[in-house]
């Protein structure tokens, strides 16, 4: 069975940068029988992403199997879209430590969204998060656009 991640929780990153997963979020990933984690920067947006390991194995084992090992072009996209991650557990409270280097990549201080986004969560700034939600213009105009041939 495929994970489905659903919802949209705030939470407050502490001093060390750790962070509460939401509990619905916790309980998926036990149900899964997944443990390990992959978080990683974004290459879209200033925000991070948490992937289950076999959500992010069978990424990067896509792309890998896209990629010519003789075209250092495609090597180096590969090699950039793994630059930036980190391989994180939750520890026995269900907090997620986040480095240093990716808090600041995400400009989080305190305040966290996360995001449920299908197999995988986007962790924002509460602050970033709420100022492109403010700056996207017309999202029914956006989403007739992207979604409206298709049949939801």
């Amino acid at each position: 069975m495929a994970i489905r991640f659903i919802g949209d929780y705030g939470a407050k990153a502490d001093a060390k940068g750790r962070v509460f997963l939401p509990a619905s979020f916790r309980k998926m990933l036990e149900s899964e029988g997944e443990k390990s984690l992959v978080l990683r920067s974004d290459v879209f947006q200033k925000c991070l992403v948490l992937y289950p390991q076999s959500v992010w194995n069978a990424q990067v084992d896509e792309l890998r199997s896209r990629v010519n090992p003789f075209n250092p072009k495609q090597v180096n996209h590969l090699r950039m879209f793994q630059t930036g991650t980190d391989q994180v557990e939750l520890d026995s409270n269900g907090r997620l430590l986040i480095s240093k280097r990716m808090l600041q990549y995400a400009g989080i201080e305190g305040e966290v969204r996360f995001l449920a986004m299908m197999d995988r969560i986007e962790i924002w700034s509460k602050q970033v998060l709420d100022d492109l939600v403010a700056n996207s213009g017309d999202l029914g105009e956006e989403l007739e656009a992207t979604f409206g041939q298709m049949s939801l």
